[in-house]
């Protein structure tokens, strides 16, 4: 199966997996701190991970400690950031944000991965960003604390995501690169998990779990998919989630569509669909007469 193709199933699946965990997220936040959530569910991702590497006989050594470290604050930043923004906003309008994080991923690799983004994927990716405006068509009014911490959860998000792809092109450890930053989001709540404790009984405990389950999976897969395709064609596609979130938010939260947002998910989907093409498409097609050539 070609590479890129692959890459793309895999977002695809970790849509689905993130945003049902945003969901709980979304869910537990109304009554409890991030730390007692995240101090929980880091233990049981490494735990997870911690199994799994012996089950392979798997080291959890990572050849570039200081850009794993990096990758770490940034993983555990956009956890509590984007635990905020759900607490203060409604579940669908976070997703204007996780929007800009295709943008934000196209500024970054090209200072720390090198990878050069053809002028077509750029207009690609303008593309989508607008879709995100028409999922509000009211507008950002006024700026409001949730709002802030949804842009530092993208900041952030997509720096993390940038390193995965930079660690992942000298080594081919992916189970390191799941392991050490829930490591350090685990030990980081749990030194505040003392000043926000609540008891939380069975079935919050459970959602707990199931969370880190999910957590685990998806993370593994983006580490996976960012091995495979550039982090600029990643991050389009993980506006899919927007999909997932519309289903969720109506079946749990209440929440309708109105035609503008189906018609932002539209041009998002579209948007994501031709960075796909863009990438292993064969030169040959792209060059066609005819066809806007997408590369200088």
């Amino acid at each position: 199966m070609n590479g890129a193709l692959l890459g793309a199933g895999l977002v695809v699946l970790y849509t689905g997996l993130i945003a049902l965990a945003d969901a709980i997220t979304k869910q537990i936040a109304h009554s409890y701190a991030a730390p007692q959530l995240f101090a929980l569910s880091g233990a049981v991702v490494v735990l997870l991970t911690l199994a799994t590497a012996r089950w392979r006989g798997q080291g959890l050594a990572t050849a570039r400690p200081k850009a794993m470290a990096l990758r770490a604050v940034m993983t555990v930043a956009a956890a509590v950031a984007f635990f905020q923004a759900f607490r203060h906003l409604p579940f669908a309008e976070v997703f204007l944000f996780i929007g800009l994080m295709p943008i934000l991923a196209g500024l970054m690799s090209g200072p720390i991965l090198g990878e050069h983004v053809r002028p077509a994927a750029w207009a690609a990716l303008a593309a989508g960003f607008v879709g995100m405006f028409c999922l509000f068509p009211s507008g950002l009014h006024t700026a409001s604390e949730g709002h802030a911490w949804a842009l530092g959860a993208a900041v952030s998000g997509t720096l993390s995501m940038v390193l995965a792809r930079r660690i992942g092109q000298v080594e081919s450890n992916t189970l390191a690169q799941v392991f050490w930053p829930n490591l350090a989001l685990c030990l980081g709540m749990a030194a505040a998990l003392p000043f926000v404790w609540q008891p939380m009984p069975v079935a919050d405990l459970a959602l707990a779990g199931v969370y880190a389950v999910l957590l685990f999976g998806a993370r593994w897969l983006t580490v996976v998919a960012l091995r495979l395709l550039p982090a600029y064609t990643v991050t389009p596609l993980m506006n899919l989630q927007f999909v997932w979130m519309v289903a969720l938010g109506a079946l749990v939260f209440g929440e309708r569509p109105d035609w503008e947002m189906l018609l932002g998910v539209a041009i998002v989907i579209a948007s994501g669909s031709y960075l796909v093409w863009d990438r292993f498409a064969p030169d040959a097609v792209r060059r066609l007469p005819g066809r806007f050539r997408t590369d200088p």
